[in-house]
């Protein structure tokens, strides 16, 4: 009976063991995503659009000469090489996002540890999504991914690749019959893979509900959906509105369970990149991207034009970090200002939004309206090719003194 006993006690232990190495990835890489087709926009551009969720939540833009394109993407400030791009896009027009899947490896919730090296690859080899299905098939298998990869390209493509170890299924937005709106959601469970897993479904729901909003609403436009999906505090399960439940000022102190919308405590950064319509340049590609915790950051649109560097407040600084991503977490922690207890799922609601407009998302969202409104004819200028190099130049010199000046202060 004894053996019995604690062999009873080393299996049960294991199957402990075995769930909790299943739930820790899902809840820490836990991101949002969203696909939409040229043909639902009002501009014809197609968007794919990451809100991401991570440990590692120091991060910085790069632009880097890959082995055959230059490309500009999200990185970790430690990562100098860089090995891993966690969104972005390059010069010919070719652009990808991805969220972890951990169902399309089977029931066992297998985590990769190639994701974000598989998107930095793609950025520095493929033209279209017809490279990027011949990079997955040619590829050593098993790959070590277990991923939705979100993907752009010049010549109007816009799908997502459910990607496992053994290869990938396609999910086309322009088709029809696969996205009869003209988009597509993912967060963190593939629709091919071990369902009986899904992850991230009360985030499945908002972003669904949101997009549905937006669709019927026609606003399927990047200005739109940058500034709303990383913000969007509808909790997907219980559809409780932050918006309408608001303290009446910072000072009147709410504090609330915080976990499953769509901005969390771990979330890093946001990045919609803006493909072109039929007939631009691919080089006309915008990453507008959002470093840092995206309710208290900034959406800054990035391209990659000859001789412009990128604005110095989402690159490396002091401490290799990036200024805005830096300013953004110093913020978020006044949000999660809890400092006993299982601090990352509470937040002071006061501080995040309130009836007065002096919550962190409140100051920050007409900040950010100026920097796009001030990006239209800069990056209308890039479009017409006229001194777009230098209206850039000049833009991204106004950006880092206007959000360095004007960032929301005690």
């Amino acid at each position: 009976m004894k053996n019995l006993q604690q062999n009873l006690h080393k299996v049960l232990f294991g199957a402990a063991l075995v769930l909790s190495c299943i739930s820790l990835p899902q809840r820490s890489m836990a991101c949002t995503s969203f696909i939409v087709s040229g043909r639902a926009t009002k501009d014809g551009r197609p968007l794919i659009f990451k809100n991401r969720d991570t440990k590692a939540t120091s991060n910085v833009m790069v632009m880097v000469q890959g082995e055959r394109y230059k490309y500009v993407g999200i990185t970790y400030y430690t990562d100098k090489r860089p090995r891993n791009i966690w969104g972005g896009h390059n010069e010919v027009g070719f652009a990808i996002i991805n969220t972890a899947a951990y169902n399309l490896n089977g029931c066992s919730g297998d985590d990769s540890d190639h994701d974000g090296w598989m998107m930095m690859r793609a950025l520095e080899v493929c033209r279209t999504l017809a490279d990027f299905e011949h990079l997955l098939d040619t590829l050593p298998k098993p790959l070590r991914v277990n991923s939705n990869f979100g993907v752009l390209d010049a010549e109007g493509g816009c799908a997502y690749y459910e990607t496992g170890n053994k290869g990938f299924v396609k999910f086309d937005a322009n088709d029809p019959q696969e996205a009869p709106d003209g988009y597509l959601v993912r967060t963190n469970h593939g629709m091919t893979g071990c369902r009986d897993i899904d992850s991230g479904v009360e985030r499945f729901s908002a972003i669904s509900d949101f997009m549905a909003a937006a669709h019927s609403e026609g606003k399927l436009d990047c200005e739109y959906l940058m500034a709303s999906a990383p913000r969007y505090l509808i909790h997907g399960l219980t559809k409780r509105n932050l918006y309408e439940d608001m303290p009446a000022d910072e000072n009147d102190v709410r504090l609330i369970h915080f976990a499953d919308y769509i901005p969390r405590y771990l979330s890093s950064s946001a990045i919609l990149i803006q493909g072109v319509a039929a007939g631009e340049a691919p080089s006309h590609t915008v990453s507008w991207t959002n470093i840092g915790w995206p309710c208290a950051s900034v959406a800054v649109p990035l391209m990659i034009v000859d001789g412009v560097d990128l604005p110095a407040i989402v690159q490396r600084g002091e401490g290799d970090k990036s200024w805005l991503c830096s300013k953004s977490i110093e913020e978020k922690l006044k949000v999660f200002n809890q400092k006993r207890g299982n601090v990352r799922d509470y937040i002071d609601l006061s501080k995040l939004v309130n009836e007065r407009g002096t919550g962190i998302v409140q100051r920050i969202i007409p900040l950010e309206r100026e920097v796009f409104k001030h990006a239209k004819p800069a990056l209308q200028k890039v479009r017409n090719d006229k001194d777009g190099a230098k209206a850039l130049r000049e833009y991204y010199q106004w950006v880092d003194e206007y959000v360095t000046s004007h960032y929301p202060k005690d």
